[in-house]
């Protein structure tokens, strides 16, 4: 579980997050760039939860899609799995 919440994109993601806040926080208006920074953040922790999915689903065993960044690697990932 540890590798998962662990892993650099969450990490990246969440640190990004925490920076948008607290420029969220003082006198400036809201404009279009910092809306942009937010659907960007978004984006970005969506991919990183997705990229967390389909490791964890690789690792058992079940199908991913082509398009995933672990893609190719899911006999690897359910090798090191059944070492366990």
């Amino acid at each position: 579980m540890r590798k998962y919440l662990f892993g650099t994109g969450l990490i990246s993601a969440l640190t990004t997050g925490l920076t948008l806040l607290r420029g969220a926080r003082g006198d400036v208006p809201f404009t279009w760039r910092q809306a942009l920074a937010w659907l960007s953040w978004g984006i970005t922790l969506a991919l990183a939860v997705g990229t967390v999915v389909d490791t964890y689903r690789a690792g058992r065993g079940k199908l991913i899609a082509t398009d995933s960044p672990i893609a190719g690697s899911e006999q690897k990932l359910l090798e090191k799995h059944l070492k366990r």
